[in-house]
């Protein structure tokens, strides 16, 4: 029985169906991304999106959409499916009978006694999708028509009929090529069927409508264009295979090469499988070179904060890969210069570099070795937040880092509005801080242990980090709260109960006395904590936004005051299972399971960014997320580490 399966009645229901998106994702930085009945409803949806070097490294979206067409007996069956204002025309979801989403997306049609299936399926290692088409039972042989909407244009844009675009192609072998417009590539669209025809019928298709867009107050509208379309004839049984490649391909191939690329897809017994699975489909190897993509479908490759805080649960805590963890760290060090040692929007990214490598030591890296290779760049982030190096945040004679760029979100917390920041919290910031101590802390160690031992950056280094441990929680506990505060400026403290203080009592090096950690993990537990993750804000706060969803401005109030976090997680798992003991894990383990138990919403068979704070917590945001998969991830294994 498939492990990702939907029936009839869930598919014809638009409602249902069309908030449930499929996702497949390759090493080239390609993706495939759209709805269970394939009818686009965001502009980042297509059957193929490519990453362009000649165009910046962005993706951009080729082939939009693939519309089915039977003909049996002189009658003729549309089974694609399109929006255009509040119309859906065809309707050929009222056909669709079967959704399972395994290996690769199946999606089985019945017309009377007609029955008919399709799967899609993106190459791994190439920008190529092969859509297969089988006739499973008729009373006749049937004629296929295949007709291909082409975008060409940016996957955070939209297209309208123009007359730039280059609406003529090449002949290919069993297909033709296109490049609508100048220095794009060519897209080889072809048939295994050698007697298949290409009918020419070059059309717009106008106002095609994203639902999901309409409904976020975005542009919605855009126009495809249709070249026309592949016929074929498929007898009872036969199947044929549909290639849109950057490349010609050998079209008598095409079904062996589907075959065997289905063959090699690792079997998908469970959520935890699934979990590996995302995994792998996050880190991206373009060009030879690994980084990881932060979400699908819009989000980037190679964010440092996202790629430190991800890059343990992603390579060796779903596969053990440690030359892949170091690999892809070694690119974003390279990368991520600037962020690294000079400037960043999110003060506390570069700290998460020690977390990293404190993960990897905890998996059983060589301490002196790694010391060797990266005790100059932890040294380098320390050494760059001293006062004149950085112009976002510097060291304060009480030791601690103080962040302030007028009207600039200065944390991962960096929604705008307007080009407001909605949670600015200039000052001293209790993660920021407590991630600062951390890596102080650990460089001071390292150092000590492998490194030149009593040197001048032991020594300058050491008294910081004194200050730091006399100051911080003079600075940020409140006793009124019993918890300790978000931030600090010069108005006092800010008492917003938030999920930044859980870094204080997680990191390895906590600059927090070890009674105040209970007392974190209770707050947390009354305010903060959902089935789905942890909320950004309390339910309390005046500004809390329980559901993420509306317009725009609605959401970017939600993101981060009062949608859930399951990233978040990660640390709170942590300090229960060392604060509570053998008596969470039980809890710990259903926090994890209610994650499988989403994989049919969303992105099915994917992790989702966000949660709403309130019940029944829905899933929105990123339909797959670097974070939320690597924090899954790390729960996992320090749970099997329990057993």
């Amino acid at each position: 029985m498939a492990f990702l399966k939907f029936n009839k009645s869930e598919l014809v229901n638009l409602s249902y169906s069309l908030k449930r998106e499929i996702l497949a994702a390759n090493k080239t930085g390609a993706y495939c991304n759209t709805s269970i009945l394939t009818c686009n409803t965001r502009r980042y949806h297509g059957l193929l999106a490519v990453t362009l070097d000649r165009f910046g490294g962005d993706k951009f979206l080729l082939l939009s959409a693939l519309d089915e067409s039977l003909i049996v007996n002189g009658k003729q069956f549309n089974l694609g499916i399109h929006c255009y204002g509040e119309v859906y025309e065809p309707r050929g979801h009222k056909y669709v009978v079967d959704f399972a989403g395994d290996s690769v997306p199946q999606i089985t049609y019945k017309v009377g006694d007609i029955v008919f299936r399709k799967s899609i399926l993106l190459v791994p290692d190439q920008d190529q999708v092969l859509v297969k088409f089988e006739l499973l039972a008729a009373p006749a042989k049937a004629t296929l028509q295949l007709r291909p909407f082409l975008a060409f244009r940016n996957i955070h844009a939209l297209t309208q009929q123009n007359a730039d675009a280059r609406t003529t192609f090449e002949a290919v072998a069993n297909g033709v090529s296109f490049r609508m417009y100048p220095n794009f590539p060519d897209l080889n669209l072809q048939v295994s069927d050698a007697k298949a025809a290409f009918v020419s019928a070059p059309y717009w298709y106008n106002g095609i409508t994203y639902s999901d867009e309409y409904r976020r107050g975005f542009d919605c509208k855009e126009d495809l264009f249709v070249p026309g379309w592949f016929e074929l004839t498929l007898a009872p049984g036969a199947s044929v295979v549909f290639s849109a490649s950057m490349k010609e391909e050998a079209p008598a191939g095409l079904k062996r090469k589907f075959n065997d690329r289905l063959r090699l897809m690792p079997p998908v017994t469970d959520g935890r499988d699934q979990l590996v699975r995302c995994a792998d489909t996050l880190v991206c190897n373009h060009n030879y070179r690994k980084k990881i993509n932060a979400g699908f479908s819009w989000m980037y490759t190679g964010l440092l904060r996202e790629t430190l805080q991800s890059l343990a649960g992603l390579t060796l805590y779903a596969k053990g890969d440690a030359a892949e963890f170091e690999e892809i760290l070694d690119n974003i060090v390279a990368d991520e210069q600037e962020r690294l040692f000079c400037r960043t929007t999110q003060v506390e990214a570069p700290l998460f570099m020690a977390c990293t490598l404190q993960a990897y030591l905890d998996f059983g890296a060589d301490p002196a070795r790694i010391w060797k290779k990266y005790g100059v760049v932890i040294r380098g982030i320390i050494e760059s937040y001293v006062p004149g190096e950085r112009k976002e945040v510097a060291l304060q004679p009480n030791g601690l880092l103080w962040a302030q760029m007028d009207g600039v979100a200065l944390s991962w917390m960096n929604a705008y509005i307007g080009g407001r920041a909605v949670t600015e919290r200039a000052g001293f910031q209790v993660e920021t801080n407590a991630l600062w101590y951390n890596a102080i802390c650990f460089a001071l160690e390292m150092e000590r242990q492998y490194g030149a031992g009593t040197g001048d950056f032991v020594t300058r280094w050491s008294r910081v980090r004194d200050l730091i441990r006399d100051n911080y929680q003079k600075l940020f506990w409140n006793d009124s709260i019993g918890c300790l505060c978000d931030y600090v400026d010069n108005e006092g403290q800010h008492l917003e109960i938030r999920p930044n203080q859980l870094y204080a009592v997680w990191v390895k090096y906590a600059p927090v006395e070890d009674e105040i950690v209970p007392k974190v993990v209770r707050v947390v537990d009354k305010e903060l904590l959902t089935a789905r993750g942890i909320r950004t804000l309390s339910p309390r706060d005046a500004r809390y936004k329980g559901v993420y969803d509306g317009s725009q401005h609605e959401r970017d109030l939600a993101y981060h005051n009062g949608s859930t976090r399951p990233f978040l997680l990660e640390p709170y798992v942590d300090v229960c299972l060392r604060v509570k003991g053998e008596s969470f894990l039980g809890k710990a383990r259903a926090l994890v399971d209610g994650f499988y138990e989403d994989l049919g919403k969303h992105g099915v068979g994917a992790f989702s960014e966000l949660y709403d704070g309130d019940p029944p917590q829905e899933p929105h945001g990123a339909i797959s997320s670097a974070l939320s998969t690597a924090a899954l991830l790390a729960i996992e294994y320090k749970l099997n580490l329990k057993r």
